[in-house]
């Protein structure tokens, strides 16, 4: 039975080696538990720019409108460090992301138990750690006009501008609140109101949405300098962060290393419903695109499984088959397999990134 449409657009550097990965348990499910996906596929990123000119055609969006869910790998690499910014590999991703209108990025910090002394931290701080920041993606400081670098008094100068409205406070709000009700029940809303406009109506927002319709989950505000200090700290003391643009970005990066490898991060961006109930959405693990290690069968392609994972979640309502994939990977990595990124002892041997993905499948297969 097929369940929905996916379209993979796995770019550059180690991102078409963790993506094939993917495509394994695509496979699997349609095998093993019928359940099929019409899956689709093309280029991102400077892949895109070397066959199109650009590093996002108008027909590969016009895909991405079209689907269910975007799953994308990585984009960048230094051979393009020197295209114009406007071509640079980087611009295809936020044009998908501002063309879907994906405004709530979903950064998981989950630490796996077999891993959990991979962490910079000490293990009684991170063990069981599960936490979830939601980013604002679609405006604040990336996008905010007037934006540039310009002459002024016989200098150049650099302006970026932070820009919110209330409403797109409002809806990533909501997006956090909603999934702490399936979750431990808390949010914490993370700004700078104490030196930022833009920080005074965030907190005010958020507290009128709290108010008005979710009392029954518990809010608290954080500056967000405090809150990269308490994620070092303390961070199971966290459910759901919700924050801007700018500090989701440097803050969901924190997080990611209390995990031990930005290797084991997915990431999920959702937009608005479309007419089928689903909500537009792209998948895609936190890690670069690692040119240093592209085509070497080294990359570590659990955060991109784990990113279809999120796609089975939250797209397909498939929660459950999230679960037993999520489970696979906690047994293979408790059976003591790594990729290179995840070694901790002298003399163990990594697993190639191909090894890993059928490990995993291996995994499901026991789970039957």
């Amino acid at each position: 039975m097929t369940i929905g449409s996916i379209l993979i657009l796995p770019g550059d550097g180690i991102g078409p080696e963790v993506m094939a990965e993917v495509r394994k348990i695509i496979d699997w499910f349609a095998d093993r538990r019928s359940i099929a996906f019409d899956v689709s596929e093309d280029l991102v990123g400077g892949a895109a720019y070397d066959a199109y000119g650009t590093p996002l055609a108008d027909k590969t969006m016009d895909k991405a409108q079209s689907v269910d869910a975007v799953l994308l790998g990585a984009v960048g690499g230094p051979k393009y460090d020197q295209l114009d910014f406007s071509v640079k590999p980087e611009r295809g991703l936020l044009r998908l992301r501002k063309e879907m209108d994906l405004f709530a990025n979903l950064r998981p910090a989950q630490c796996f138990d077999a891993l959990a002394d991979f962490s910079s931290l000490k293990r009684d701080l991170v063990a069981g750690l599960d936490i979830m920041i939601v980013r604002e993606l679609t405006s604040g400081i990336y996008f905010g006009e007037p934006r540039g670098i310009f002459e002024e008094n016989g200098e150049r100068v650099g302006i970026n501008t932070q820009r919110y409205t209330e409403s797109e406070i409002d809806r990533v709000a909501r997006a956090a609140f909603d999934l702490a009700r399936k979750r431990d029940g808390r949010v914490c809303s993370m700004e700078k109101a104490n030196v930022m406009e833009s920080g005074i109506l965030w907190r005010e927002v958020v507290q009128k949405v709290h108010d008005e319709d979710y009392p029954d989950v518990e809010l608290s505000h954080m500056y967000a300098d405090a809150g990269g200090m308490q994620l070092v700290r303390a961070p199971k003391q966290f459910d759901v962060i919700v924050t801007d643009n700018l500090f989701g970005d440097l803050l969901s990066d924190v997080a990611a290393m209390l995990t031990g490898s930005l290797g084991m991060l997915p990431s999920a961006s959702l937009g608005a419903p479309m007419d089928n109930g689903r909500p537009k959405a792209m998948y895609e693990p936190v890690h670069g695109s690692a040119p240093d290690i592209a085509g070497q069968n080294k990359a570590n392609p659990i955060a991109c499984i784990l990113s279809f994972s999120m796609a089975l979640r939250y797209s397909f309502d498939l929660g459950a088959e999230a679960d037993r994939l999520d489970a696979a990977i906690e047994r293979v990595l408790a059976e003591g397999k790594r990729t290179a990124d995840l070694l901790g002892q002298p003399g163990v041997q990594p697993v190639s990134t191909s090894e890993m993905g059928d490990a995993i499948v291996a995994a499901l297969d026991a789970s039957l």
